[in-house]
């Protein structure tokens, strides 16, 4: 009876242990997640597309300006458009009047 208590107890000594072992270099670690995460960021710089302000909302001019504002994603919203709270840092948003003129360009 003591050998099962005594074997069971060292399994169960093993499984913790193995849990708290780690097999990657904790030194390197943090420069290539930071490298990678730099390319996987594309925040958007919304001053880059200033210069879509006063002109008509069109898919060129969307795809133009995101580009230059290095964002992942655009998108037009108009005046009576629901949108969600959601930010997101690569996004940029054309926002239009109601004759669909760009009347402001912002990231989120």
């Amino acid at each position: 009876m003591p050998w099962k208590y005594a074997s069971s107890g060292l399994v169960l000594m093993a499984a913790l242990l193995a849990g708290c072992s780690s097999t990657s270099d904790s030194s390197s670690q943090p420069a290539e997640s930071s490298s990678a995460a730099a390319a996987s960021d594309s925040r958007c710089d919304a001053a880059a597309a200033q210069f879509a302000v006063g002109k008509s909302a069109s898919p060129a001019l969307l795809d133009q300006a995101r580009a230059k504002a290095g964002a992942q994603m655009a998108r037009v919203l108009g005046p009576n458009d629901m949108v969600t709270l959601e930010y997101r840092s690569e996004r940029l948003n054309l926002n239009t009047d109601q004759a669909g003129t760009v009347n402001r360009v912002n990231c989120g």
